[in-house]
């Protein structure tokens, strides 16, 4: 059986929605179920794509919305799909309002203290998702950190993570067929990590990508020639730039996180 896979989904950065339902997780030892955390979930066209990722692993969702309208259609969509869902936020909301005869707000991240260091968290959390996949190779000079790695080695959760330790990062996609970017190679070698990892560790993690998504595990995707191929180029960028070199086919994305931030302030002092 798959590991069950639990969506948490916000309309801001989604901590409350992710301690709530790990509290209730607790309660079951915590074995065997994952967490997926989508934060600024703020129109429908989010709330769709989050329902259809939900569908296909067979999730369940846990959501923290505030606007009304976003709740229903976030129910709506997954009694749809006959996905499980549970809305922590709008009871409580609702029940408050009819005591107090009060009139909630409905405004996303209040809850959050507006001081200088949250809005470098969110300012960080932005810069990854602008500078995610290579989008914009004017993120590169701009970052903190800057993470090079070939397709499916956590880069963007990785991302994520150091965001939410105020850090801007951008990840770069290593592919043979397209050059590096330019400013790649301008980046102090000390702000840059390149993300190593097993073929056989690849090939597995792409399988299963591709039968996740529906698609042929065959495809050259998670051909292991292909994949060998991908990291023999990463191996000459990596060299090229001369920059540390961190293998992640057995880590968990804070021990890697872990690994960069204590270079990154090392090199800070």
């Amino acid at each position: 059986m798959s590991v069950p896979i639990i969506y948490v989904v916000s309309d801001s950065v989604g901590e409350t929605a992710e301690l709530v339902t790990k509290a209730a997780i607790s309660q079951f030892n915590g074995s065997g179920i994952a967490l997926k955390r989508f934060p600024y979930v703020e129109d429908k066209e989010h709330i769709d794509e989050v329902v259809s990722l939900a569908s296909l692993d067979k999730g369940m969702l846990a959501y923290t919305l505030v606007k009304p309208q976003m709740r229903t259609y976030m129910k709506e969509q997954a009694e749809k799909h006959g996905i499980h869902a549970v809305d922590l936020i709008g009871p409580i909301i609702d029940q408050i309002e009819e005591y107090s005869g009060k009139r909630p707000l409905n405004e996303p991240g209040l809850v959050r203290k507006l001081d200088d260091d949250y809005f470098k968290k969110v300012e960080a959390i932005e810069f990854a998702v602008k500078y995610d996949d290579g989008r914009d190779p004017r993120g590169i000079l701009k970052a903190d950190i800057v993470l090079i790695g070939v397709s499916r080695t956590s880069k963007t959760p990785l991302s994520q993570y150091l965001a939410h330790k105020r850090l801007k990062v951008a990840n770069v996609p290593i592919v043979p067929e397209v050059d590096p970017p330019e400013e790649l190679f301008r980046v102090p070698k000390e702000k840059c990590f390149g993300l190593k990892i097993s073929p056989e560790k690849l090939n597995s993690i792409r399988r299963e990508r591709l039968i996740s998504l529906g698609l042929n595990d065959k495809a050259s995707y998670a051909n292991i020639e292909r994949i060998k191929e991908e990291l023999s180029f990463f191996d000459k960028v990596v060299n090229k730039i001369n920059c540390p070199v961190i293998d992640v086919t057995s880590k968990a994305v804070e021990e890697t996180a872990n690994i960069i931030l204590n270079y990154f302030h090392k090199n800070r002092q």
